[in-house]
This record gives C-alpha cells, sequence and structure tokens, in this order.
C-alpha cells in the first residue's frame, strides 16, 4: 500500500512561472547555471544550484546553503513565490515533441522509501547524497522533486483526465520548446479519490532523483532522532514527488565516449572486437534499432555492433541490460575501464543531445571512440528494481526533465 498526501506547495505566481522554473540542479554545470542567472534574476537556479549566484571566493559549503535558503524566502517575501493555504494535489503536465505525459504531484512517505515500497534501480554517491541531505536540511525545504513512476492505473488515469478537462493554473513553453502545464487539485472529495487510488497500489519506483530521495530520507531521520516529540506526521516525514505512470515515460539512450583505445591501434582493437561481436561496415542509421546492438564511431566512420548469443545473459535482468552487454565485452576487458563511475576515461552522453554530439566529440581529439546503445526499457528497470537489484551508473535517460522551482516542499 502506497501512502500520498497532498500538500501546501510553495510555488510561483502565474505571471512568474516561466522565468522561475528551472533545470534541475544535476543538468547544468556551474558555469552554464551562472549565465542563465545573469540573464534571468528569478531563475530557481538561484536556490537550487546556489554556487552559480555566488561570488567565486565562497568555497564554504555551508555558506552556499545559507546563500540557497536565503534567496528561497527572499522570493517568498517580495512575491515571486507563494504558499497555498490548504493542501493540494497538483497534475504536472509535460509535452516534448508531440509525446505528452501527466504525473501527480504531492508527498510519499519516508518510510515507504526506507522500507522499498518506494523501489530503486540506482546506487547513490555518497558525496552527492551528502550534498542535497545538507541541502535540503539547511534551506529547511526539499527545493526539487523525485521522479517516480507506477504500474499504470485506469483508476488513476480517469480521475487525471477528469481534472485536465478544466482550466490550469500554469501553461507555458519553455526556452527550449517543451510545455509546462499545470492543474490545482484542492476540493476534498478529489482529494480523497487521489488517496484512495494510489493506496492501492503495491509500490512504486524511482524512475530518476535517487540522490534526492536517499537525502530527503536522511534529513527525515536526522529531524525524528532529534525530536523527542516525534508523531509521524510532520512534513519532514514526507517526500515530495511527481508520479507518473509507467506507460507514458519516454526512457532516451544513454551513450559513452572514451578518451583513448587503452593502448591498442585501430587494427587491433578492431580485432579485440570482432573477437566479442559481430562487426558490420558503414552503420548508417548510427543509433541502434533493437537490443543487443550497439553503433560505434572510430576515426570518423560508423561501425554497427550486435552481441554474440553466448554473451546474452537472459537469466540475469541485469547482466541482459545493454549498458552491461557493452561494459562486460567491451569496455571492461578491452579498454580497462573497470568502474564507469570513478574512472575519468569514460564520459556518458544522454540521447537528447544526438548521435552528431558523440561524432562531435570524437573528431574534436578529445575522445577517440563513441558507442551509442539502445535505450532501457521500463520493464527492465521494474524487473530490477521487484528483484531488490540495482543497474550499472547511467543506465536511464528519462526526457523531458522535471522542472525545479514549480514546486517547493517546506519542512517546516
Amino acid at each position: 500500500m502506497v501512502a500520498l498526501a497532498p500538500f501546501k506547495a510553495v510555488r510561483p505566481q502565474r505571471q512568474y512561472v516561466k522565468d522561475v522554473a528551472s533545470y534541475p540542479y544535476d543538468v547544468l554545470d556551474s558555469r552554464e547555471a551562472r549565465l542563465l542567472i545573469r540573464e534571468n534574476a528569478k531563475s530557481f537556479l538561484r536556490i537550487e544550484k546556489s554556487e552559480a549566484d555566488s561570488p567565486g571566493d565562497m568555497a564554504d559549503h555551508g555558506e552556499l546553503y545559507e546563500r540557497a535558503r536565503v534567496n528561497l524566502f527572499a522570493f517568498l517575501r517580495e512575491g515571486t513565490l507563494f504558499q497555498d493555504e490548504k493542501p493540494c494535489f497538483y497534475i504536472y503536465r509535460q509535452g516534448m515533441n508531440g509525446h505528452l505525459q501527466y504525473g501527480v504531484v504531492g508527498c510519499v512517505d519516508a518510510a515507504d522509501y526506507e522500507s522499498r515500497v518506494i523501489k530503486r534501480h540506482e546506487l547513490t554517491r555518497r558525496d552527492k547524497e551528502l550534498d542535497r541531505t545538507r541541502h535540503i536540511d539547511h534551506v529547511r525545504a526539499q527545493t526539487g522533486p523525485i521522479y517516480l513512476t507506477y504500474r499504470a492505473s485506469k483508476a488513476i488515469d480517469g480521475m487525471v483526465l477528469e481534472i485536465t478537462a478544466r482550466k490550469p493554473e500554469y501553461d507555458f513553453a519553455a526556452d527550449d520548446g517543451i510545455t509546462h502545464t499545470v492543474w490545482i487539485v484542492q476540493d476534498e472529495d478529489t482529494i480523497a479519490g487521489i488517496r484512495k487510488g494510489f493506496g492501492q497500489l503495491d509500490s512504486m519506483y524511482i524512475a530518476d532523483g535517487h540522490h534526492r530521495a536517499a537525502a530527503a530520507a536522511a534529513v527525515a531521520r536526522m529531524r525524528r532522532e532529534a525530536n523527542p516529540a516525534h508523531t509521524g506526521t510532520e512534513e519532514y516525514n514526507r517526500i515530495m514527488a511527481v508520479i507518473f505512470p509507467h506507460d507514458q515515460l519516454k526512457i532516451m539512450d544513454y551513450n559513452r565516449v572514451v578518451r583513448d583505445l587503452a593502448g591498442f591501434d585501430d587494427h587491433a582493437f578492431m580485432e579485440k572486437i570482432r573477437e566479442r561481436f559481430a562487426v558490420s561496415d558503414n552503420f548508417a542509421g548510427r543509433s541502434p534499432r533493437h537490443r543487443g546492438e550497439f553503433g560505434m564511431y572510430l576515426k570518423g566512420k560508423w561501425y554497427g555492433l550486435r552481441a554474440e548469443k553466448r554473451t546474452l545473459a537472459q537469466d540475469d535482468p541485469v547482466a541482459a541490460l545493454d549498458v552491461s552487454l557493452l561494459q562486460d565485452n567491451l569496455l571492461g576487458p578491452v579498454l580497462g575501464i573497470d568502474d564507469p563511475r570513478s574512472n575519468d576515461r569514460i564520459c556518458f552522453v544522454g540521447g537528447i543531445r544526438g548521435m552528431d554530439e558523440l561524432e562531435r566529440l570524437v573528431n574534436s581529439g578529445e575522445y577517440a571512440v563513441a558507442f551509442s546503445l539502445y535505450p532501457t526499457t521500463m520493464d527492465q528497470i521494474m524487473t530490477i528494481a521487484d528483484r531488490g537489484e540495482t543497474m550499472p551508473p547511467k543506465s536511464t535517460w528519462f526526457e523531458p526533465k522535471l522542472r525545479s522551482g514549480i514546486f517547493v516542499h517546506l519542512l517546516d
């Protein structure tokens, strides 16, 4: 049983929502964020990525978290943001290139995360988890939602369809062309219906935002232990999320580029690959169309690689992932990249950037070879999460990305 609660969101005044809404903290680097803030003083990046709104010599992380907190409450004082007077649910629709997805915005219970009713498929890095934990704790707010999914429910879909027939609260297209539309759900009967619909689910899955989820749960744990009067009803026990049905989500390929050929010349490298893959020349499509198929760009030419049947581990859902096939049969044994989490010879390129970006990186001379992959599927993610297993790093790239700043959850 999944517990979902409405909450009193802090959100932008309608006239400011496009200015406020920003990319998540981990999509842009500090330089890119600083340029956006310079152009737009209302950007939520001033809270989500406060180092980009700080003097270059401000190295103390405590000062950066304090700046984020100050900026958030300045936005509230000046009226850029406000808080709803009563707990609500929200419907958040995103549109990209004709694709639409409808998510319910509410708060899940940190206890459901801890007990794995909310299932995860990815390991977190301690440094990134600690950064978000400190950010949430110091700012006293969850400034960006986690991205959850559930096995689609006709009951929930029906309620969402009825709600979205009404006039929305927000409706805008961001500069990248992605549309964002929000409906407010505040009548008690509809709220009760949504809670009941989610209460009938056995589980939900983290699609994206594992570090945010782990950090929010850590803050809940810290505050619970520090509060002798803890009752379980406090806002810090809840984690803000946008929750989409699994059949609406779009997963894109997550590709790889490698800086060198580990000492091999081109001929020897190709011979090593042919020991493990069927290789075809002139791979004009560049992007794979089937599982077990890969594109490889080397010295200005695309090759097609197909995993041999003996390498397909159908009885092991993690080993059967295309990211695992490439890692276990090429990146590790041939190129010597044993730990892609920490090896600085490899870089990961989201599919939203396209095949031209892989070509550009290799043609620049900064990288020697690029690999394009077939996207991981939602069924693969849920199967692995159901088994309590984890996927290799950088296995999924979801688009469109959730915007930060449209909803904020205050902890007190």
